[in-house]
Order: structure tokens, then C-alpha cells, then sequence
């Protein structure tokens, strides 16, 4: 993936920020001839060593985003720059990386010549250690074609490490990987985000986004909705869920309470999602023979439907 690689030595930094999106706009025709844009004056700042979550509903904008930062495309309009330089000037330094879905790997090589093939282009580079960062050092003489999803995606993160990389995109990054393996690749990448690297990743998996980034940043049509730590964006969404056991005349009868936004049945709780849960509480506990009723914050996850939801209908308009 990497054309050249300098030395340490060799990579000027002139900005404090890892990378800077300024007005970003990318436009493209779809088959039809029809123009359509897919990044609309997206400005975003990631500072050294954080870990970003970057979410978004499909066509929010997030591939192309990360198609500009890569370098892989260039914006019609607005300003990409990663550690001040072009992106393309960036990766062929050798400062920038990416773990991608699909792709990049021949099936007939082993794992370990895999990775020695490719860590020919990057003179320096420490097979063994980035093997066994990946935690792919024991599937050394297994076949590509023989590894599983998640264990493939081991030996993506493992060749995005021979250049040492000072920024990593990570493209659902953990797709395929069972418990275990996902939590100690978040434990390897937050080990080398303490060594100064920077990590901005997308994923479907919102408890990952919760769990592990120091930052999430939200896109919907192209623009920026959301940017803050999750426990922050989850606040900004004022309410929270109370379930209980509750006959369902009594459930149609909370759920017309003024504090009540909605109500669902899952198995036998109803849900409520309350603007003021303390006064749902009273209600539930004086007026209703509710049992078992729990309160819990919304969820990272509902948050981001409601941000997304609230931001194309405010576009939308009236109808």
C-alpha cells in the first residue's frame, strides 16, 4: 500500500493535529448523470493519540471521508491535510495505514509470508513483533484461504503496522472477530495510541465505539451531527429508558403520560422512553402495580438514531 518509506528523521510535522478536514465538499454523478453530493462542508480536527469513532447511517459520507484522508480521492472543494502535509505526501512517508474490509490479500500465501512479503517494502520493519501485536504469530504456516474473517482482519492490522504508522483507519476493524480476539485488539491498539499514534475508525458495532474511543464524531449527509465523548453525546439526548412488568392497561395508560415519548413491548417488559424519568417512576410505582422496573441511560446506539433521525428531518422540512 505504501510506495516509499522515510526515516523518522525524515517526517516533518508542522501541525499539532493529526488531521484537519476544513469545509470538505465531494461531489459525484451517479449513473444517471445525476450529480449528487456526498461530503457537504465537513470540517473536522483529530488531535495526536486520540482513538475516533466514526459513525454514520449508510451514504452518510463516512467511506468517502476516509477515501480523501487516505488520499485516495481529493476533494472538489475545502482543505485534507494530515500532520500539515497533503495525504498523499503522508502516506508515502509512511505515516498513514489502514485496516480495510475486504481485499489485499493473496490466497495461496501463508499468514507469516504474508507479512515478510510485505514488510519487504518497509526496510526496518519488525516482522515477529507486528505478528505477534496482531496476535497472529500461532497461524504463522496457515493458509490465507484457510484463516476466518476475524482471523484475516488480524493480518490486516498486522501488514498496516510494518511502517510503524503515526495515523490508522480502521474500516470495521474487528468484523468477524469473536469476543476475546476484539478485546485484545483494542487492548493492542490502546497500547500504541499511548505511543503517540492516532487512530480513527468505523464501525456498525456501537458498543465498540462506546467501550473503546476516546472520541465519537457522528456524520449524517455529508456533514458533521455530533462530536463529543459518548458519554457526553449520550447526555446531549435528554431522557431514559424504564421498563417494567406492567399490565397492558396500565402500560396505555402511562404511555399517554405527557413525560412519556414512546412505549415498546419486548417479551413481556414494556419500555418507556421518558423525558423525566423520576416523575414515570412515581407514576409506576404509586398508580400501577409495575414490578421489576428498571431505569437504565440511553444507549449509544439510540443516541445515534436520534441524532441522525432528528438531523434529516430537520432538512426535510415540513411536510
Amino acid at each position: 500500500m505504501m510506495e516509499t518509506q522515510l526515516p523518522p528523521s525524515a517526517r516533518e510535522v508542522t501541525s499539532p493535529a493529526a488531521a484537519v478536514l476544513d469545509a470538505v465538499v465531494k461531489r459525484f454523478t451517479n449513473a444517471k448523470g445525476e450529480e449528487f453530493t456526498a461530503v457537504n462542508g465537513l470540517s473536522l480536527r483529530i488531535r495526536r493519540g486520540e482513538i475516533v469513532a466514526f459513525l454514520g447511517p449508510n451514504g452518510a459520507g463516512k467511506t468517502t471521508t476516509i477515501d480523501m484522508l487516505l488520499g485516495l480521492t481529493r476533494p472538489d472543494s475545502g482543505h485534507v491535510e494530515l500532520f500539515g502535509r497533503a495525504p498523499q505526501q503522508a502516506v508515502r512517508a509512511g505515516q498513514v495505514a489502514a485496516v480495510l474490509q475486504s481485499g489485499g490479500l493473496l490466497p495461496d500465501l501463508t499468514v507469516e509470508a504474508t507479512v515478510r512479503m510485505l514488510g519487504s517494502l518497509h526496510p526496518g520493519a519488525d516482522i515477529e513483533g507486528v505478528m505477534a501485536r496482531a496476535g497472529i504469530s500461532a497461524l504463522r504456516h496457515r493458509r490465507v484461504a484457510e484463516c476466518s474473517g476475524g482471523e484475516q482482519q488480524r493480518l490486516r492490522f498486522a501488514i498496516a503496522l510494518l511502517s510503524s504508522p503515526d495515523f490508522l483507519v480502521l474500516d470495521e476493524p474487528t468484523a468477524g472477530m469473536d469476543v476475546v480476539a476484539r478485546r485484545e485488539f483494542w487492548a493492542t491498539v490502546r497500547e500504541d495510541t499511548q505511543r503517540g499514534m492516532t487512530v480513527m475508525f468505523a464501525t456498525h458495532y456501537m458498543e465498540e465505539a462506546d467501550q473503546f474511543a476516546d472520541r465519537v464524531v457522528m456524520i449524517d449527509e455529508g456533514r458533521v451531527v455530533a462530536d463529543g465523548s459518548a458519554s457526553s453525546i449520550r447526555a446531549a439526548m435528554t431522557g431514559r429508558t424504564v421498563s417494567a412488568l406492567i399490565s397492558p392497561a396500565d402500560a396505555r395508560a402511562v404511555a399517554a403520560s405527557p413525560v412519556v415519548r414512546s412505549c415498546v413491548v419486548r417479551g413481556e417488559r414494556h419500555y418507556f422512553d421518558a423525558t423525566d424519568s423520576d416523575a414515570l417512576l412515581r407514576v409506576l410505582v404509586t398508580q400501577t402495580s409495575a414490578t421489576e422496573i428498571e431505569v437504565a441511560p440511553r444507549s449509544l446506539e439510540e443516541a445515534f438514531m436520534a441524532i441522525t433521525s432528528q438531523g434529516r428531518t430537520a432538512q426535510e422540512g415540513p411536510r
